[in-house]
């Protein structure tokens, strides 16, 4: 009874595909179901699965979209970043995409309004740039036209009022948005960090980093991957410093552990009052720590990058994400999205998915 009914809903999926003319199993907003609550203890898989992880990325996105009508750090941005890795495996719907661009297209030109979150544009414009490098590797008109919004609400002293909702590491303080808006602008294509405004605004985050203490490990780190792509961030002695000091961070299995990058913040505590568990990989430590490696120029066939690449490959969920635990609280682990984007990342810079677009 319970085959007839499984194989019955598959072959109205298929029915409904083919009606839409859509492929069949292409997940969309149409079809995709509500986002389950991501938890620890979920099964790992027996072999990693390139498919599996981008229907998870895509479910998570989507749904979350569909959901909430907003783009966000956690889940979306970092998707568009990373989902071209897998597009040879399962193609993608677009309409991630298209939501980012309706921001500006939409929202922003069309309807005449000032971004209502004035940090709106540095996630879109992060996103849109990463997704032009991994893709048509083409700065498209509506990515450009972010970037160029992104600096109109750039305070005087360089930075952004950055989302604040405690959300570790990506949305609790301003720093996080400031080296992000320099990643944007060293990553995308056209050389687009020689113009004018690009120019003019990176001298202000140039004056902010100066200014405002890095106050953790991971604030280091993104600077780091900020300046291996845009000048004037950070001297080679203190990159070379900070690369040493997150490869000193990996654990015996041979990931990493997020609250690890966070410990160092005197001033940072979680939510739920639970102490940080530094010694636990997690796979938005493991990637962004293979990342950056990857970025400084760490060969892909280094013993740790592989250690790393094999904690990857073996502790992927059956759903296809791969598990952080929250630094904030144990009822949110919304960090999972971007931590399954980071390893997807980390896995294409790594040649275990095609694509990598940003040279050793």
């Amino acid at each position: 009874m319970f085959m007839n009914v499984f194989l019955s809903f598959f072959t109205f999926l298929f029915v409904v595909s083919l009606a839409s003319g859509q492929e069949p199993g292409l997940i969309t907003l149409a079809n995709v179901p509500p986002a389950k609550r991501i938890v620890a203890d979920e099964q790992i898989r027996k072999s990693f699965s390139a498919e599996q992880a981008a229907r998870y990325l895509d479910n998570a996105s989507l749904a979350w979209q569909k959901q909430q009508n907003c783009v966000t750090c956690h889940t979306s941005m970092t998707y568009l970043m990373a989902r071209p890795a897998l597009s040879s495996t399962l193609k993608d719907s677009g309409e991630v995409r298209e939501f980012f661009e309706s921001y500006y297209m939409e929202r922003w030109e069309k309807g005449k309004k000032y971004p209502k979150q004035v940090y709106n544009p540095v996630v879109v414009g992060t996103a849109l740039a990463f997704h032009d490098a991994q893709t048509s590797g083409i700065l498209s008109d509506t990515t450009r036209q972010v970037l160029d919004m992104m600096w109109t609400t750039q305070r005087s002293d360089g930075g952004w009022n950055w989302a604040k909702c405690g959300w570790a590491p990506m949305e609790i303080d301003d720093h996080f948005g400031v080296t992000l808006a320099a990643l944007a602008v060293g990553i995308a294509p056209g050389n687009y960090a020689e113009s004018d405004a690009a120019k003019a605004g990176m001298e202000k985050i140039r004056r902010y980093l100066r200014n405002n203490r890095a106050s953790s490990l991971h604030h280091r780190i993104m600077i780091t991957w900020a300046s291996v792509r845009v000048s004037g961030l950070m001297e080679e002695p203190e990159r070379k410093k900070v690369l040493e000091e997150l490869l000193s961070k990996q654990l015996p299995d041979g990931g990493w552990s997020t609250p690890s990058f966070l410990i160092d913040w005197e001033e940072y505590k979680r939510k739920d009052g639970k102490p940080h568990d530094p010694n636990t990989s997690d796979s938005y430590g493991t990637g962004l720590a293979i990342v950056v490696a990857r970025e400084m120029g760490i060969p892909a066939g280094k013993e740790g990058i592989q250690k790393g690449i094999t904690w990857l490959k073996t502790n992927q969920r059956q759903s296809g994400k791969f598990f952080t635990r929250s630094p904030v609280k144990d009822s949110k682990h919304y960090i999972t999205n971007t931590g399954t984007a980071y390893a997807v990342l980390a896995l294409q810079a790594c040649g275990e998915l095609p694509g990598w677009p940003f040279g050793e």
